[in-house]
């Protein structure tokens, strides 16, 4: 019997060390683009918790957000991303685009790890200024950018977006609402560089009926993760903005 018993616990510390190796060997992400609207609905109600729990029910590890107020006239001076933040225990970055009714306007990014470096960059937009947000983290980088509603713009966007990508020895991941469909000439001309892992079959805008697929995350092709699985969908949150969340999970084997 006391062979048996260190038979037993042998195979009960193998499968401990098996398992802690292949927690090791694993990363899984949960990625997130989700234009918010200031938190107002498609019923013209502003309600940040309501907002905040669309993203919770997802987990999401990062979520790319457009449509922020940061202490404008409109959102009564709150900062709409801190108050996101603080609803789902996440951190916050944001990056403003423009000056707007006494404060700022732009795009940030919800995180559950604290970014390790964060990047700004502005981009054209001729109705409004546009900007780009970089945030780098130990295993991966995640940019998030809400462009101009003119193809020009879009299109003289992308020289910006390659070089603000470029130079990371991780995989560097994009996401947003890009204001384009999928057969769209600028969405062919990123596709030379970018991957669209998301899915482009599912519409995410308007909420309620959505119509267009304009909100994307894709990974840059030079630093794709190898051995990774994913899969793509859609939140189905009709009220909470006049988008739908945009999800791409992701697992990847180190070898």
């Amino acid at each position: 019997m006391k062979v048996v018993g260190k038979i037993i616990l042998g195979i009960l510390l193998l499968v401990i060390v098996l398992g802690s190796l292949f927690f090791d060997c694993i990363w899984n992400e949960q990625l997130m683009t989700y234009n918010v609207k200031n938190g107002a609905g498609m019923d013209g109600v502003t309600d940040y918790a309501r907002t905040a729990s669309v993203i919770i029910q997802e987990k999401p590890d990062v979520v790319a957000i457009q449509e922020l107020d940061s202490v404008t006239g409109r959102s009564k001076g709150a900062y709409v991303l801190d108050e996101l933040a603080k609803l789902t225990g996440m951190h916050a970055t944001y990056a403003p685009a423009i000056d707007y009714d006494g404060g700022k306007y732009g795009i940030g990014i919800l995180s559950k790890k604290q970014p390790l470096h964060v990047y700004r960059y502005a981009l054209p937009g001729r109705e409004e200024a546009r900007a780009l947000l970089v945030v780098e983290f130990k295993k991966y980088v995640y940019a998030c950018m809400h462009l101009s509603l003119t193809e020009e713009d879009r299109i003289a966007s992308l020289p910006i977006i390659r070089e603000a990508t470029s130079g990371f020895d991780k995989p560097v991941f994009i996401a947003g609402d890009w204001n384009d469909t999928p057969d769209s000439p600028f969405i062919q001309e990123l596709q030379k560089d970018f991957c669209i892992l998301s899915t482009t079959d599912k519409p995410t805008c308007p909420a309620d009926e959505p119509k267009a697929c304009i909100d994307y995350i894709a990974v840059k092709k030079d630093c794709k993760p190898k051995n990774f699985a994913f899969f793509s969908y859609v939140t189905p949150a009709s009220v909470e903005s006049d988008h739908r969340p945009v999800n791409v999970h992701i697992k990847r084997w180190i070898w």
